[in-house]
């Protein structure tokens, strides 16, 4: 990367769209409950979008990385990995817990 700057500020990027997703999918949850199964589908789909956003800033970190551009140890964007893998799961788990309200 050219910087620390640069590779500072994708992290943020991939914690802001990790937690869009993350928060879709908590509210799709909710949906669920509430036997709102197309708002549910609706919200997943949206997390699924958000996560993607974030998916693709984190392939742009590993393709400078993998090209040996790649930086140093950085907490922020250490942070941002774990934020993203924690909203993966979440989204990951609301499609089961959907599942189950649905199936009810």
């Amino acid at each position: 990367m050219e910087t620390d700057n640069k590779m500072t500020e994708i992290a943020f990027q991939i914690i802001l769209f990790a937690g869009n997703g993350r928060s879709c999918a908590m509210e799709a949850i909710q949906e669920a409950k509430e036997g709102n199964f197309e708002e549910a589908d609706r919200l997943i789909e949206e997390s699924s979008t958000e996560l993607g956003k974030a998916h693709g800033f984190q392939t742009r970190l590993l393709q400078e990385e993998a090209s040996g551009n790649g930086a140093g140890v950085n907490v922020i964007l250490v942070h941002s990995q774990d934020h993203l893998m924690t909203a993966i799961t979440v989204r990951d788990l609301a499609i089961e817990i959907i599942e189950i309200y649905r199936n009810k």
